[in-house]
C-alpha cells in the first residue's frame, strides 16, 4: 500500500498544494510552525476520517475560509482509490471514494492503513485510561471496520443512557436504564473481547522487539485491564449486565455511567513494574517504540499490505541507537517523516526518496 499523491485546498495554513510521492522515504525538514505536522495530518484524516492531534473539522479549515478539501490517491493491491473529503465549518464532512459518496466512516476504514508516531505518543504510556483505549480502538478499526462500527453504536447508547441519568433528582429510577443496560451490555461485550484478543496479539510481538531494543536487559508485559473483570470461558455479556444493574443507583446519584468498556485501560510494564507509574523516562520511550513498532507489524498481518508510517518529529526524541532500530524496522514501508534538520535523517540508515524544505506553508523539492 502507498500514498501516490496529496492535494490540499485551504487546509491549516495551505492556500493550494498539489503533491506526489515516493514509494520509499518522503522527508518534509525545516523550522518549527512552518506546516510540517499538517502533511502528515492531512495524510492521516483522508484514511481515517479523525486527526490525530484530535482536532475538530472546524479547526483544520484554513482562518478565514469556510470549507477545505483534501484529495489522495491511495495504490491498494495495484488499485488505485481516490479519497475526496470535504471539511467544512458548521455542517459533517463529506467523503467520496472514487466519486461514490460514503454514508459511513466505516466505509473508509480499511482503504489506507497509517502508524503514526510522535513525541505525543509518549502519552500512551504516560497519561491517562483514554489514551490508552484511543489507541486501541483506533488500531482496531483500521484492522476491522466493523469494530469501529459497533464502538459508534456504543458510544451512542452511552450518550443515551447518561442523558437519562442526568435528568433532574428523583425522576431516574434504576428500572428506567434497563433498555440502555441491554444495549451497552451486547455491544460492551463485543468491544472487550476485541480488545483483549488485540492486545494478546500486539504483546506477542512487542515482547520480542522491546527485548531487541533493551539489550535483552528488560521484559516488556501489555496486559488489558477491562473496568468490568471477567476470566476465560466466562459470559462477558452477562457479568457487563450485572455490573450495570448493580451500579444503577450509584450512577443515578452520580450523573453518569461508572462501569462498562468506556473505562478500560491497557497495562504496561517492565518486568513487575508499571512503567507508567515508575518508570524512567527512558524506559517509557523504549516501552512506546516497542508498541508502536508492533502495531506496524501487527496491521500488516491483519490487513496483507504494510501500512503507511507517518514520523512526526521522533528522531529528535530518540537517541542514535533507538534511532538505528527505528529505521531498520521500518525498511520497505513508505515513510512520511519530519524533522527540523536533515543531518540526522542521512546519518540513519533510511532510504531517502524525496526530500521538501518547507517554510511558511510553502514546499520546495531538492
Amino acid at each position: 500500500m502507498k500514498i501516490k499523491s496529496l492535494k490540499l485546498k485551504n487546509f491549516r495554513n495551505y492556500d493550494l498544494l498539489d503533491l506526489t510521492f515516493d514509494d520509499s522515504a518522503n522527508i518534509f525538514y525545516g523550522d518549527n510552525a512552518q506546516g510540517k505536522t499538517n502533511i502528515l495530518e492531512a495524510v492521516y484524516l483522508s484514511g481515517t476520517t479523525k486527526s490525530h492531534r484530535g482536532s475538530k473539522d472546524r479547526d483544520l479549515i484554513e482562518f478565514g475560509k469556510e470549507e477545505s478539501h483534501i484529495e489522495t490517491i491511495v495504490e491498494k493491491n495495484g488499485i488505485d482509490y481516490q479519497i475526496d473529503m470535504h471539511l467544512k465549518k458548521n455542517r459533517p464532512k463529506g467523503i467520496a471514494v472514487n466519486g461514490v459518496p460514503i454514508r459511513k466512516a466505516a466505509e473508509l476504514l480499511g482503504i489506507a492503513n497509517f502508524v503514526f508516531f510522535s513525541p505525543e505518543d509518549l502519552g500512551i504510556i504516560k497519561n491517562g485510561p483514554a489514551e490508552r483505549r484511543r489507541f486501541m480502538d483506533m488500531e482496531l478499526s483500521q484492522c476491522r471496520p466493523a469494530y469501529f462500527y459497533g464502538l459508534q453504536q456504543y458510544n451512542s447508547a452511552l450518550r443515551q443512557r447518561n442523558a437519562l441519568l442526568k435528568g433532574p433528582p428523583g425522576t431516574v429510577q434504576p428500572e428506567m436504564l434497563e433498555i440502555w443496560d441491554v444495549q451497552l451490555s451486547a455491544l460492551g461485550a463485543q468491544i472487550m473481547e476485541a480488545r483483549q484478543a488485540f492486545v494478546e496479539r500486539l504483546y506477542a510481538i512487542a515482547q520480542g522487539l522491546h527485548s531487541r531494543l533493551s539489550g535483552g536487559k528488560e521484559t516488556l508485559g501489555l496486559a488489558y485491564a477491562p473496568n468490568v473483570a471477567y476470566g476465560p470461558g466466562q459470559d462477558v455479556e452477562g457479568l457487563l449486565l450485572q455490573a450495570l444493574t448493580q451500579s444503577a443507583r450509584e450512577d443515578i446519584r452520580r450523573g453518569f455511567t461508572t462501569v462498562g468498556p468506556h473505562r478500560d485501560d491497557l497495562a504496561v510494564y517492565i518486568g513487575d513494574v508499571d512503567v507508567r507509574a515508575f518508570g524512567s523516562q527512558g524506559q517509557q520511550r523504549t516501552a512506546a517504540l516497542s508498541i508502536k513498532l508492533s502495531e506496524l507489524a501487527l496491521l500488516q498481518e491483519e490487513t496483507g499490505e504494510t501500512p503507511v508510517l507517518l514520523l512526526d518529529d521522533v528522531l529528535s526524541e530518540l537517541d542514535p541507537s533507538r534511532q538505528r532500530f527505528l529505521m531498520e524496522s521500518v525498511a520497505g514501508c513508505q515513510c512520511f517523516l519530519t524533522c527540523t534538520a536533515l543531518e540526522g535523517v542521512r546519518g540513519s540508515g533510511l532510504e531517502v526518496g524525496a526530500v521538501y524544505r518547507c517554510q511558511e506553508g510553502a514546499l520546495q523539492k531538492e
